[in-house]
């Protein structure tokens, strides 16, 4: 298997804000020389955005599937102080320490489901991805695919994995499996799914997503309303994927009623 790596760069110039949903993400020049798309840990749903958003990435990369390179950003308080507007400001001043990017994918088109050809295993896959770490925002209203260079890449993970925001019930979410999948905007073409099955199966085990959880920062998981340990925290994660995997057969067969 290979390892896992992350590379951790700088912000070193804001470009511009990317108004779109609420989290406010912008596009930034970092150190490297490459531009990203940068989460803020301190928007909205804050790092558990960010926690979902990397592991999501991640075990999608795992698989084989398409998704810009996630790497961790340096933001520090300079850019707030020369900041104009008064929300971006306030973000840029709640998000200093480590945040997240994701490569920019420049003249990437927003996939559109009336248009858009997609390959039956490819969408399966997605689809059951989806399943496997219950992300309920891959719809038609908001799809979180990109067109570049004629392939389809996955973005925007950061609404999987709802049960942390509320450890104490986490638990409940093992016996469950994701009926919210009937929304995918995937889900109709998505007609090759017990193979994909197979080929997720084939490749994702409890060490790689063991090794993917470890390298989440542990700054984002400490915080001053959760109680639970941060090596609980991340315990959980690998048990909730396992979980999703040990029924992905029931997760077929979902999909395959819903569509």
């Amino acid at each position: 298997m290979n390892k896992i790596e992350i590379r951790t760069v700088n912000v070193i110039q804001y470009v511009q804000p990317l108004r779109e949903g609420g989290s406010m993400p912008a596009i930034v020049a970092a150190d490297d020389g490459f531009l990203y798309v940068l989460k803020f840990r301190g928007a909205g749903q804050g790092k558990k955005a960010l926690i979902a958003e990397f592991i999501g990435g991640e075990i999608a990369r795992a698989l084989g599937l398409k998704v810009p390179e996630l790497v961790f950003m340096n933001l520090d308080d300079s850019f707030s102080k020369t900041e104009p507007d008064e929300e971006i400001q306030d973000l840029l001043k709640f998000s200093v320490g480590l945040n997240l990017g994701l490569h920019f994918l420049s003249e990437a088109i927003t996939y559109d489901p009336l248009v858009g050809d997609v390959d039956s295993l490819l969408a399966s896959k997605i689809v059951l991805l989806d399943s496997l770490i219950s992300n309920i925002d891959r719809t038609v209203k908001n799809t979180n695919l990109l067109n570049w260079k004629n392939e389809l890449w996955i973005i925007d993970n950061g609404a999987s994995f709802y049960f942390h925001h509320n450890w104490k019930t986490w638990e409940n979410h093992l016996t469950r499996t994701f009926p919210l999948i009937k929304d995918h905007v995937l889900l109709e073409k998505a007609k090759d799914l017990q193979t994909a099955a197979t080929e997720i199966t084939a490749v994702l085990n409890t060490e790689i997503i063991t090794e993917i959880v470890a390298n989440i920062p542990e700054d984002w998981l400490e915080s001053e309303v959760d109680e639970m340990p941060t090596t609980e925290m991340r315990q959980a994660y690998v048990a909730f994927v396992n979980s999703r995997l040990s029924k992905i057969e029931e997760l077929v067969k979902e999909a395959e009623n819903a569509r």
